[in-house]
């Protein structure tokens, strides 16, 4: 008996083989997204293996080139809406949105100095013209991980919002796309106001 081929082609079979990425990544986002609300692992492992799975969706996303996700799930019945929500529409850890307590023995100075440097990091970047979506987005995710660990902050902080807004934002981006230009400075502006914002809660906080 001859043997069936599912592809043609060797493109074929790395788009058949990227699509089967693409199927487990989902289904093991929706299983560790329903392991982390279950308290079933805690939050450095799951903020670990959710980082992990972040990037491995957007490398298959960006080889899938034409392929809309949302469709994808719908045309194979898969019933994953927490995998939707982190891998479409947030983009980030759960952990990294919603503020975590510190561990022990953890420094605020050092979360608030290693804040500055993320946000003059990204801040820099934008400057020198870096405008893909895969070399802005781990440094925007690095900024809000951070901020969202600093001690004190209020449950509404611009700063946040104005973070989590862009990466958002990026999410919904492949990552081999590009901001444009009015979306750079808009981001620079963002930024710089963010930066000024911590800058008057640290102020505020020493008072």
């Amino acid at each position: 008996m001859s043997e069936i081929a599912l592809h043609a082609t060797s493109k074929e079979r790395r788009q058949f083989e990227d699509l089967a990425d693409l199927y487990a990544i989902i289904k093991a986002t929706e299983h560790l997204e329903k392991a982390y609300a279950r308290d079933a692992v805690d939050a450095d492992e799951y903020t670990k293996a959710c980082m992990k799975l972040l990037s491995q969706f957007k490398s298959t996303e960006s080889a899938l080139t034409g392929v809309d996700v949302e469709a994808f799930i719908k045309t194979y019945s898969l019933e994953a809406p927490r995998a939707v929500d982190r891998l479409i529409r947030a983009g980030v850890p759960a952990t990294t949105l919603h503020k975590q307590s510190d561990t022990a023995g953890s420094n605020s100075a050092v979360r608030v100095a290693e804040t500055v440097q993320f946000f003059i990091t990204v801040m820099d970047a934008v400057k020198l013209e870096q405008k893909a979506v895969d070399e802005i987005h781990p440094l925007m995710s690095d900024l809000m991980d951070s901020l969202t660990r600093v001690q004190g902050l209020p449950a509404s902080f611009e700063p946040s919002e104005l973070v989590e807004k862009w990466l958002k934002k990026l999410n919904s981006m492949r990552a081999v796309d590009e901001l444009s230009d009015d979306d750079c400075r808009d981001l620079s502006f963002d930024l710089e106001k963010g930066y000024s914002g911590f800058h008057r809660f640290l102020k505020a906080s020493e008072k």
